[in-house]
């Protein structure tokens, strides 16, 4: 095949059936590509009736004990055939011209990495704020990179819709499995110093829904988010874009105090975030989107900061961190 379709997933049958489904019906031939769904442990059986589906492509399903994401999509990875491999999630929707898109951008010889378009799904309005803040968040990352002469960086890489060369994934070492999360950021970091070029797609977009409805599970998500931008940070210091200390310098002025909180207090400081969260909650039933979507920012990066400075170990790892932010060597990607 001239493709492959990694897709990891983990208990969400009928989201991952759903998607399967809707690559049965892609204006590439069948015969073009696989599709490749590597199930990280889920609690029922996955595998049988995936395989019991009529689909006209070929589907190959891995079955690992629970190691994560990371680990998941680069067995799948591994596992593939095709020259190029594209990584999505198991909660996306796609149209009939998905995989024709992606597979215009790798014209023979070249070596792109594409980041399609992550569009919220119609039914957005009927999610937690805490998505549609997220939603918000790809729709304004796809404007900023729409600007004619924007460039698409390394540190922009995310799993939800993106395509490279099996080669050049398999050449830099593949996700870093020992990442929680920030592991598809860390790889694109290094798919760029190896040289690939960074293309930004909207024609070749998903439907992004969510079945998150926890909001205890999303702050977690902030803090764990802040631990391993850490981890990334060391690795590669020289990239200002994956240095977590960067929100105390480039977010907006009135939000830095809250956030430089965090830093200095972490526990004493959690009123203020809860504060922050309600008066976000307030502002989302009256109808403030602006205001609400900047109050679930500052609350995200006040416990993403949580994150970074509890990986940091204190004080001193802070100011190195920070240090390493101002002292950024060479190219600051984002």
């Amino acid at each position: 095949p001239r493709l492959s379709v990694v897709i990891a997933t983990y208990n969400r049958l009928p989201l991952i059936t759903r998607l399967l489904q809707q690559l049965a019906g892609q204006t590439l031939p069948p015969e073009d590509f696989e599709v490749v769904v590597v199930d990280d442990g889920s609690a029922t059986d996955v595998r049988g009736p995936l395989l019991e589906l009529k689909l006209p492509y070929a589907l190959r399903v891995e079955v690992q004990q629970n190691a994560g994401a990371a680990a998941a999509r680069h067995r799948g990875v591994l596992a593939a055939k095709g020259t190029v491999v594209l990584v999505t999630d198991d909660d996306m929707q796609v149209a009939s011209d998905f995989l024709a898109r992606h597979l215009a951008h790798h014209p023979p010889g070249s070596r792109n990495v594409v980041l399609g378009r992550i569009r919220p799904d119609p039914e957005i309005g009927d999610m937690p704020l805490f998505e549609r803040w997220y939603a918000h968040l790809n729709n304004r990352m796809a404007e900023e990179l729409s600007v004619p002469g924007a460039k698409a960086r390394g540190n922009h890489l995310y799993t939800g819709n993106v395509s490279f060369p099996r080669a050049d994934y398999v050449g830099v070492g593949g996700f870093d499995k020992t990442l929680g999360q920030s592991e598809d950021v860390e790889l694109g970091v290094r798919l760029e110093k190896a040289g690939c070029a960074f293309l930004f797609a909207p024609d070749a977009y998903v439907l992004h829904g969510s079945d998150h409805v926890s909001f205890e599970k999303w702050i977690r998500r902030a803090h764990r988010y802040g631990m391993f931008d850490t981890h990334v940070s060391v690795k590669h210091p020289d990239v200002k874009g994956v240095n977590p200390w960067r929100l105390l310098f480039e977010t907006n002025l009135l939000s830095r105090p809250l956030l430089a909180s965090a830093v200095v207090a972490p526990e004493a400081s959690r009123r203020l975030t809860n504060a922050v969260v309600s008066a976000s909650q307030m502002a989302d039933k009256l109808g403030l989107k602006g205001a609400a979507f900047a109050g679930t920012s500052v609350a995200y990066g006040m416990e993403y900061l949580r994150g970074a400075r509890t990986e940091a170990g204190g004080l001193r790892g802070i100011a190195r961190g920070v240090a390493r932010y101002l002292q950024g060597r060479g190219d600051s990607q984002g």
